[in-house]
C-alpha cells in the first residue's frame, strides 16, 4: 500500500516544529508497524493467548491501566517525523524492527497484566510485588543483580512491579529467547517459570476487560512538536560537574611544543556522534545526557588550549572508554546521579 501524502512533509523542521501533534493525523494503516503488530499477534496466537492488545498512534509508548492495549508514539508512522525525532532526541526509540519488536513485547506484558487482572494474584504479588505501589520518578538499578530479567535499557525491570512483569512475559514471549538456558541459576528464573505456567494457564481464555479504550490519542494532543520536543529534552537533561580535567589533561596534551596538533575540542566535535552512539548502546544512557556532557568536555578543552597528540584511532578509543567509565560512575557511583529518570 503507498504511503500517504501529507503537507507537513516538505516543511522545515522549524515549521514542523509549530504544528500541533493532533494535525499530523498520521495512523497504524499502511505503516510498518502494522506488521510489527501482525508478528506480535503471531507470537501471541503461538502461545494459544487470546488477547489481541489494540494498538493506536500517542505521544509515547504506553500501556493504561484500565485497558488491553498499547499506545504508539507518533514518530514512528512517517520517516520525516523519525528524522525530526532524531534530530530533537539524538535517537528514535523503536526506530528499528528488533528494537520496536521489543517494546512492542513489553507493552503486551503490561496489556495481559491488565486484560487478566493479573496483579490480584497472591503468587503474582509474592514474585513482583504489589502493583499498586507508588511509581516513582527515580529509581536505582543494581546492576549486578539477577533478581531480574534484562531487556529493555537500563535494567527497566528494576523499577516497579508491573515493570518487572512486563520484562518478564517479554522474555519469556520472545521466539528463541532460550530463557531457562539464559537464566538458569538465576533467582529470575522462577519468574520466568512462575510467567510460563500462567500464560498455560490462560491459554485459550477470554480477557476479563475487553474495553479498546484509546488514552491521549493523537487527535486529541493540542500541544505543538515543539512544546512536545522541549518537555522531552526537559526529562533528560542536567548541569554536567565540571570534575573532567584530571582525565582530560591525561588524555590530551597542553604542552606549548604540541601547540599545531589538532585541538581536542575539534577532535571529540569530530566524533561525538560515533562515541556517543557507542557509549549509549553500551551504557543504556540516554544520548541527550551524553551529549551535554561532551559540550561539558569540549568547552573544558577550550578552557585549557588541550590538543589531541598521537592516533587519532588510539585517542577515539580511549575517549570512548573514558566516557564510559565516567557515565557509570554517574549512573550508580555515590557522588551524582544515585538515580535513574523513569
Amino acid at each position: 500500500m503507498p504511503r500517504p501524502k501529507y503537507a507537513w512533509e516538505k516543511l522545515t523542521d522549524e515549521q514542523l516544529l509549530n504544528k500541533r501533534l493532533s494535525s499530523l493525523r498520521v495512523g497504524l494503516d499502511g505503516t510498518w508497524l502494522e506488521d510489527c503488530l501482525g508478528a506480535l499477534y503471531g507470537e501471541m496466537e503461538e502461545r494459544g493467548l487470546r488477547l489481541r492488545p489494540h494498538a493506536w498512534i500517542s505521544s509515547e509508548w504506553f500501556s493504561p491501566a484500565d485497558t488491553a492495549g498499547i499506545a504508539i508514539p507518533f514518530y514512528l508512522t512517517h520517516p520525516r517525523l523519525m528524522k525530526l525525532e532524531k534530530k530533537m532526541m539524538l535517537d528514535v526509540e523503536g526506530g528499528s524492527w528488533s528494537e520496536c519488536m521489543a517494546i512492542l513485547r513489553h507493552e503486551a506484558g503490561h496489556a495481559m497484566q491488565h486484560a487478566y487482572r493479573l496483579h490480584r494474584r497472591r503468587r503474582w504479588q509474592q514474585l513482583f510485588g504489589p502493583s499498586s505501589r507508588r511509581y516513582p520518578r527515580y529509581y536505582r538499578p543494581n546492576p549486578a543483580s539477577r533478581s531480574y530479567v534484562q531487556h529493555l535499557r537500563l535494567w527497566y525491570a528494576q523499577s516497579h512491579p508491573d515493570e518487572d512483569f512486563a520484562e518478564t512475559f517479554a522474555v519469556w514471549l520472545r521466539p528463541r529467547s532460550n530463557w531457562r538456558t539464559r537464566y538458569a541459576g538465576w533467582p529470575a528464573l522462577k519468574k520466568l517459570e512462575y510467567v510460563d505456567e500462567l500464560m498455560d494457564e490462560l491459554a485459550g481464555k477470554r480477557p476479563l476487560v475487553t474495553t479498546r479504550e484509546r488514552v491521549d490519542p493523537l487527535h486529541e494532543l493540542g500541544q505543538t512538536l515543539g512544546e512536545h520536543y522541549q518537555k522531552k529534552q526537559a526529562f533528560y537533561a542536567f548541569k554536567p560537574p565540571k570534575t573532567y580535567d584530571r582525565d582530560l589533561f591525561r588524555l590530551f596534551s597542553a604542552e606549548p611544543r604540541h601547540r599545531r596538533a589538532l585541538p581536542a575540542s575539534v577532535f571529540i566535535r569530530r566524533h561525538r556522534a560515533q562515541i556517543r552512539r557507542l557509549v549509549a548502546r553500551w551504557t543504556g544512557e540516554n544520548q541527550l545526557t551524553l551529549d551535554a556532557v561532551l559540550d561539558e568536555m569540549i568547552s573544558r578543552c577550550r578552557e585549557h588550549n588541550l590538543r589531541a597528540v598521537g592516533s587519532e584511532r588510539r585517542l577515539v578509543m580511549d575517549f570512548t572508554i573514558l566516557l564510559t567509565a565516567k557515565t557509570m560512575h554517574a549512573l550508580f557511583g555515590p557522588s551524582r546521579r544515585k538515580w535513574i529518570a523513569l
